[in-house]
């Protein structure tokens, strides 16, 4: 699996943004398959810094309702990455 093919897009909820000041923490949704190391490595590269530790998390789709017409949305992996300390913690707006 390509690096850039790991992280799919950063999460930017209230929530991330607490974690991302107070903890030090960048939240992504990932690819379902890639583990903590490649997570790892992918962050490391992209965004050239350093990484204390990686937490995931896999979300199951809920069900949809439109109408007469039900589904589930698809299945999802976030991972909180924790920067290690020094490092500047990346603006989403300057990539």
């Amino acid at each position: 699996m390509n690096i850039y093919d790991v992280i799919r897009r950063p999460i930017i909820t209230e929530k991330g943004h607490d974690k991302r000041e107070q903890e030090r923490t960048l939240c992504f949704e990932v690819h379902p398959e890639a583990n903590k190391i490649q997570i790892r490595t992918a962050v490391e590269t992209v965004f050239k810094i350093k990484v204390a530790d990686v937490r995931t998390v896999n979300n199951t789709g809920k069900l949809r309702r439109r109408g007469r017409f039900s589904g589930y949305a698809s299945d999802w992996k976030k991972a909180y990455v924790r920067l290690r300390p020094g490092q500047k913690i990346p603006e989403y707006a300057e990539l």
